[in-house]
């Protein structure tokens, strides 16, 4: 990556304060962050997979701005949904969620998505989990009720801080033993539940059970990245209550700020309608990859929208997500493979420096993928157009293809994904030469069929002025 970005100062929108900040680590030059990963319950959706390309983005800018990483997200593997499939199917709970968790890994491999630098399952770290919640206990912030251990949200004045809610007159509401709920509810939630006849549980100094979703991420946030991180990013719908009752134990824990930078990405719609099973619009990546369509074509639909607007998912959107690719894929094999008049044509060298910065404050400012696109596809329009007028020299190619790859060190989706049992790109280029032998011996039909085997493959060949050039459909 030619990174840092040399322009703009990066600025994110902070959900806690309701400002565009800008952003620099509390700390040296090492980005402590922690971002919620999956409930391994089930296959995760394509919902799920906006939120996770976001975080894939973000780490791309952060590192893209010479900052390094301390990226930590759980894995979340004991809640009340693993628990009810796991009896259900007659599992234990690791070989029910061993199944899912690699699911996952293997979705984010497909999508480009990079592995935080710390990914931490929740039962591994059951043991600290009990230690604070005996701390939050100490410190007068907890009952007990049938077994179970809850928070006493009314014990944390700025409870509602990160939601923007009014919970003033509502602090002394019924518990709640459920981790997900109403919005408008302000419930003393559970740190321990007791368990369940059939349900695993851990036997501790607090009693047997295991523990709430909530205590979970405070605990390996603040174990592995201290008791203030520098950017704690999810999903919208995790506001509240998750990470508002996180600010609650955690600042009850330490007396310090959990997150100074909270960000969340935006919804996702499918076909303008909330993604559902019974609306038969509920899409896996596997799911999606099933009827052809390309993980890096879902990719970019998916980092397309800027993170804070609300993403409308559509066939129709994926099919334009393959096409734009497609045009920057020949626009990169054309610079590579044409021979361009020597010179350098000061006119296009400033279009590609101008493209460039374009692309990079579009990024900086609060990750506006958008603009970044539009900064890409303006500049390979003005290029094909001073190729195509003979303008476009070759002294200037090694900036372009330098934009491209600063492109693609974000989004990630020039290389075409290659399925297990395709032919590598080696492999083509041994044909293409067998193939370039047998026309010299005039063994046309050999040529030709060469040519149409590789077709059979998924392998075009274009023959031009300038050589052979090929792509993959």
């Amino acid at each position: 990556m030619r990174f840092p970005f040399p322009i703009m100062a990066l600025r994110f929108y902070n959900t806690l304060s309701q400002q565009v900040e800008e952003f620099t680590p509390a700390r040296e030059n090492t980005v402590r962050m922690y971002t919620c990963g999956p409930t391994v319950y089930d296959y995760a959706h394509i919902g799920n997979f906006r939120t996770f390309t976001f975080i894939d983005i973000l780490r791309k800018c952060l590192r893209a701005n010479g900052f390094q990483l301390d990226h930590v997200m759980n894995i979340t593997d004991v809640d009340d949904k693993i628990i009810r499939n796991a009896v259900a199917q007659q599992k234990n709970l690791n070989e029910y969620t061993a199944t899912y968790t690699q699911a996952f890994l293997d979705d984010c491999a497909a999508l480009r998505l990079e592995r935080p630098e710390r990914l931490v399952p929740a039962t591994e770290h059951i043991p600290e989990m009990v230690d604070a919640i005996e701390r939050l206990t100490g410190g007068g912030h907890t009952y007990t009720s049938d077994g179970s251990v809850y928070f006493r949200i009314a014990t944390f004045p700025g409870y509602g801080k990160l939601s923007h809610n009014d919970f003033s007159g509502n602090l002394a509401g019924a518990r709640v033993d459920v981790d997900e709920y109403e919005k408008a509810d302000a419930r003393d939630f559970a740190l321990w539940k007791a368990p369940k006849p059939g349900e695993p549980a851990w036997d501790t100094a607090i009693g047997p059970g295991r523990p709430g979703w909530h205590i979970e991420c405070s605990v390996m946030a603040i174990k592995y990245l201290g008791e203030t991180l520098d950017i704690h990013a999810g999903g919208i719908d995790l506001v509240f209550p998750h990470h508002e009752n996180e600010i609650a134990q955690s600042e009850s824990l330490t007396g310090k700020p959990f997150a100074r930078f909270w960000l969340h990405a935006e919804f996702l719609m499918v076909e303008g309608q909330k993604m559902s099973k019974s609306l038969g619009n509920y899409y896996t990546l596997r799911d999606l990859m099933a009827k052809g369509h390309q993980p890096e074509a879902i990719r970019y639909l998916l980092a397309s929208v800027p993170y804070r607007k609300s993403l409308n998912f559509t066939m129709d959107g994926l099919k334009s997500a393959a096409i734009a690719i497609e045009r920057l894929r020949n626009f990169k094999l054309r610079l590579e493979t044409e021979q361009l008049p020597d010179g350098m044509n000061e006119p296009v060298a400033a279009r590609t420096s101008a493209a460039a910065a374009a692309f990079r404050d579009a990024l900086n400012d609060e990750i506006n993928t958008a603009e970044a696109l539009a900064a890409v596809f303006e500049y390979v329009r003005d290029a094909n157009s001073a190729m195509d007028n003979h303008e476009f020299l070759a002294g200037n190619k090694a900036a372009a293809l330098e934009f491209l790859a600063d492109f693609d060190a974000i989004f990630d989706v020039l290389r075409p994904t290659v399925k297990a049992g395709e032919l590598s790109d080696a492999q083509v280029e041994e044909r293409i030469a067998a193939r370039t032998a047998a026309k010299k011996a005039k063994k046309f039909a050999e040529a030709d069929q060469i040519r149409a085997d590789l077709l059979a493959d998924g392998i075009v060949l274009e023959d031009t002025k300038d050589g052979v050039r090929w792509k993959r459909k």
